[in-house]
């Protein structure tokens, strides 16, 4: 059972929101900044709960897919995983060479068992092969990408850059976690999750291996990119990995149109958090060029914040619900979460934050208030998690069977 995972997820996502609050004292200089604040931020979100979701769910969801029975829970792969997260969420902050480089060792060994375990997960005859709903093959890939940004940022520390003849190692490590990994993975489980949380299927299943190799290309470029010194592959990955992304919104958006009873807050939040994920779409351009009447490099290194809270964070305010109400209260009917609170103040955030990129004057002020609104739009989803945690833990107390909606 997943449980486990989920449980570590809610406490790394109520750190996220310490990591916030932490964010606003330092930013108005209420509190001195401690070092690698922003880079532990980032890696609260991506390794610490995200990931977490990642390990409880996908094994569940492959065998879901491939009528397989549903897998035991791997002690060991949790114990690995979360023994490697605490290091590095220890070393991050007080930048401890040797808990970083023990932490990340132990995080890819994790990886590298859910992979394998993965990979094994084989229908019993290949004629029953899944349709192409099956998200699998985006989260081995997602899952094969994080090995590599986890070699390039912990070989941050063991000089590999130099060795490996990465021309820009940060910019590689960010995007083959953003690109490679997050963004792959979000897409595995909107194609595996979205007939049950939507109530109909995708539009144009055909399309998503295009989608697929579009964005697995597209990363790779993205990665090759930086790491080469290339501007040409960056733009050739952007480009393909926007258009498969387009076309998965487009395969998400179509079957809804028209139904407004399905558009909720929910919905909101998966579909707008990719007006966040385009922005470096947008960015891009001018970075190559080298444009000068634009703060770029400002922008370029200090944007993170807008995809992680833009993007993934408010992804996960429609997804997380709905799977802590499928496996912690089964009896009740599984929704997106979100309110229409949450939407609002998550975007406000999102553009206080891009306005302290371009205004300095403000940056402070914008800043704080950015993290505000974001600490806001978190607090009903962080009560509504805390809740159906405390009834489904309640009901094992009282001898219920706990499993998950079919």
């Amino acid at each position: 059972m997943p449980h486990p995972y989920f449980l570590m997820s809610l406490l790394y996502l109520s750190l996220v929101a310490l990591g916030a609050l932490a964010s606003i004292l330092t930013g108005l200089e209420i509190i001195p900044l401690f070092g690698s604040l922003k880079w532990l931020r980032v890696h609260l979100v991506t390794l610490g709960a995200l990931s977490e979701i990642i390990f409880g769910l996908t094994p569940t969801l492959v065998a879901t897919a491939r009528r397989l029975p549903r897998p035991k829970m791997r002690w060991d792969i949790w114990l690995t995983l979360n023994a490697g997260l605490i290091l590095l969420l220890i070393g991050i902050p007080t930048i401890t060479r040797s808990l970083i480089i023990s932490g990340g060792t132990l995080v890819g060994i994790a990886v590298i068992l859910l992979i394998k375990q993965l990979i094994d997960m084989r229908s019993p005859q290949p004629r029953q092969e899944p349709s192409h709903g099956d998200g699998r093959r985006f989260y081995i890939t997602g899952l094969s990408y994080l090995i590599l940004g986890g070699l390039v940022g912990t070989g941050l520390w063991l000089g590999w850059s130099e060795a490996l003849h990465i021309a820009s190692p940060i910019e590689v490590h960010v995007h083959t976690n953003l690109w490679g990994f997050a963004a792959v993975i979000l897409a595995g489980l909107l194609v595996d999750l979205y007939p049950s949380f939507a109530n109909r299927p995708l539009a144009w299943p055909r399309a998503i291996p295009w989608i697929y190799w579009s964005m697995t290309f597209g990363a790779l470029g993205l990665i090759m990119g930086p790491w080469l010194n290339i501007s040409l592959f960056t733009v050739i990955g952007l480009v393909l990995h926007t258009l498969g992304s387009i076309l998965l919104l487009v395969i998400v958006i179509k079957p809804l149109l028209g139904d407004r009873a399905a558009w909720t807050p929910g919905v909101w939040h998966l579909i707008t958090s990719y007006v966040w994920f385009f922005l470096p779409v947008v960015v891009a351009p001018l970075i190559v060029a080298r444009a000068t009447d634009f703060p770029v490099q400002e922008i370029s290194g200090s944007g993170g914040p807008i995809l992680i809270f833009g993007w993934i964070v408010q992804f996960g305010y429609a997804l997380v619900p709905y799977l802590f109400t499928r496996f912690f209260e089964p009896d009740q009917p599984a929704r997106l979460g979100g309110t229409w609170l949450s939407l609002a103040s998550v975007h406000v955030g999102a553009v206080l934050f891009w306005v302290s990129l371009f205004f300095p004057n403000v940056e402070q002020i914008s800043r704080a208030l950015a993290y505000g609104f974001w600490i806001l739009s978190g607090l009903p989803i962080l009560i509504g998690l805390w809740k159906g945690f405390r009834a489904g833990v309640q009901r094992v107390e009282e001898g219920q069977a706990v499993s998950p909606e079919e």
